[in-house]
């Protein structure tokens, strides 16, 4: 993060703009467009591609050793174990391609991710990795507003973003193996 973030913050028209793009993300099968591991706090490292495992989540991001508030002994908490993000969003906000790592997910996926399209449960199946989303609640934090302005904030903690999870969602790894930019996600549905 800069000190200069503020210059490239949307305002509130050029999201509400933005989002009719967001609200056509394709809802069974869509793009892998990046992978971003967070090796420690504030470090974002873009990859072509990473291992994934089921124990340690990214190979090389920080999720393990990072810990969790929600867990009692303060260990990583497995139901937030991978971030993924809508990359429709997620470049709405940034306004240039660099900046899409700062909102600090792992996956950047070309997908619909609203409660309705993938509830908890669902699977998201790559080549190798397959991903289950987790009841793990994701929503902006100061960090994000700092990078991307109030009115990214607004959308994302509000009712219409919180129902399409523009914040992203929180995965846990059900197989790991190797995921590379490129792969299509595909989504299992619970019951299907």
């Amino acid at each position: 993060m800069t000190t200069d973030d503020a210059a490239f913050h949307p305002s509130t028209d050029q999201v509400d703009e933005g989002m009719a793009s967001v609200r056509q993300s394709p809802r069974d099968a869509g793009p892998l467009e990046l992978i971003v591991i967070r090796p420690d706090v504030d470090q974002r490292l873009s990859l072509p591609l990473v291992e994934v495992d089921a124990q340690r989540g990214l190979a090389g991001d920080s999720w393990e050793s990072r810990g969790s508030s929600r867990t009692p002994d303060g260990s990583a908490d497995p139901g937030d174990q991978v971030t993924v993000m809508n990359i429709r969003f997620a470049r709405l906000i940034a306004a240039t391609e660099d900046r899409v790592p700062l909102a600090g997910d792992q996956l950047y996926v070309d997908l619909d991710l609203s409660v309705g399209n993938l509830p908890t449960g669902t699977l998201l199946e790559f080549d190798a990795v397959t991903l289950r989303v987790t009841d793990v609640p994701h929503t902006g934090c100061a960090k994000f507003r700092a990078r991307f302005g109030m009115p990214a904030l607004r959308m994302a903690n509000g009712p219409e973003g919180r129902d399409l999870r523009l914040r992203g969602i929180n995965t846990t790894v059900v197989t790991g193996g190797m995921l590379r930019q490129g792969e299509t996600v595909r989504v299992t549905r619970p019951g299907v």
